[in-house]
């Protein structure tokens, strides 16, 4: 049997590469080889439909750029655009926080790790519960259950309103860790002992206020008021830690945003929503390799200061350059 003609690395660095365009035959078109050892498209297909899809790939390339006994891990999902799909594996409807509805596309749970500065992608999910009945929720629960047994001890863990029930809650307590998400209006809290009522009901001090969640025990609630001055389009934030200040609430709340960048990253620069196959197989090793790609973005960028954007220019500004120094698209003479 032949040895494979690509590897994972090769259609890495292609995904880091390519403008825009993500299928099998545009790669073998910009290989550099000479034209008889340069695969064909056919090899990067088969490469998609070849590896086995394993997060643990991404873990062990990202294990190194993280400090497991700091940072934060922050948790949440995307919806990867597939609005032309008809016959392709893993697209289902989601909730989409861009285009502000249900729309087709593949859900995409991703653990991120983070100091602030740095971004880096540690675990990921692909939602699939028609094959394989798992929720996002069972998900959430297993991305910090991965975590935990590989050794990390955050100094918090974000996440948004959708994984704020109590079983999610009591999970991150059950590791010891302290949790900082969003609370919807209607969440019941007590906070004076009275009986449980919506938290939009409740008097929440500049500070935030201590409360006793129903089914939990005691949390920190915080109101975060528009600067409109309008309290019924009032934010709540709520974190497992009593004595949790609003400045160090806005802290992780600042981090949090960084999960934001990472999915903007990972779309305009690693070409995640792109490929051009239909086998859910192939999708998921496609994300699976667009991750790993945006994690060698971002340790360029954290040593190089230099942004997705520009290291991605960067490498297009070269072929410019030489086009320019002999254009082959001309009129000729005109007289």
């Amino acid at each position: 049997m032949n040895a494979p003609k690509v590897n994972a690395s090769d259609y890495v660095q292609f995904l880091i590469a390519s403008p825009r365009v993500v299928s099998g035959t545009e790669a073998a078109r910009v290989q550099p080889h000479g034209s008889d050892s340069a695969p064909a498209h056919d090899a990067f297909t088969r490469l998609l439909h070849r590896l086995e899809p394993d997060p643990v790939q991404l873990w062990e390339e990202s294990r190194t750029q993280v400090e497991r006994r700091r940072g934060v891990l922050i948790l949440d999902d995307t919806t990867l655009d597939k609005p032309y799909a008809q016959h392709m594996g893993l697209v289902t409807r989601h909730w989409s926080g861009k285009h502000r509805s249900v729309v087709q596309g593949i859900n995409l749970l991703t653990l991120l790790w983070s100091d602030g500065h740095r971004l880096i992608p540690v675990d990921y999910r692909i939602y699939d519960r028609p094959n394989d009945g798992l929720t996002k929720n069972d998900h959430f629960r297993a991305l910090l259950e991965t975590a935990y047994a590989r050794g990390f001890e955050p100094e918090c863990v974000l996440f948004d309103s959708w994984y704020s029930s109590l079983e999610n809650l009591k999970a991150v307590r059950s590791y010891g860790w302290t949790w900082l998400t969003r609370f919807k209006s209607d969440r019941q809290v007590n906070p004076d002992g009275s009986g449980n009522r919506p938290v939009a009901e409740c008097e929440i001090g500049e500070g935030g206020t201590r409360v006793h969640l129903r089914g939990y025990g005691f949390v920190r609630v915080f109101r975060i008021v528009p600067t409109n001055g309008d309290t019924a389009d009032a934010d709540y934030w709520a974190s497992s830690d009593e004595q949790m200040s609003e400045c160090t609430r806005q802290t992780y709340a600042s981090f949090a945003w960084g999960i934001e960048q990472y999915h903007r990253g990972l779309k305009q620069y690693c070409g995640v929503e792109r490929a051009q196959v239909r086998a859910a197989r192939a999708q998921r090793n496609h994300i699976g390799l667009s991750i790993r790609a945006f994690v060698r973005l971002e340790r360029n960028r954290i040593r190089t200061g230099m942004s997705w954007w520009e290291a991605k220019t960067s490498i297009t500004r070269d072929a410019v350059r030489a086009y320019l120094a002999a254009p082959r698209f001309t009129l000729g003479a005109t007289a």
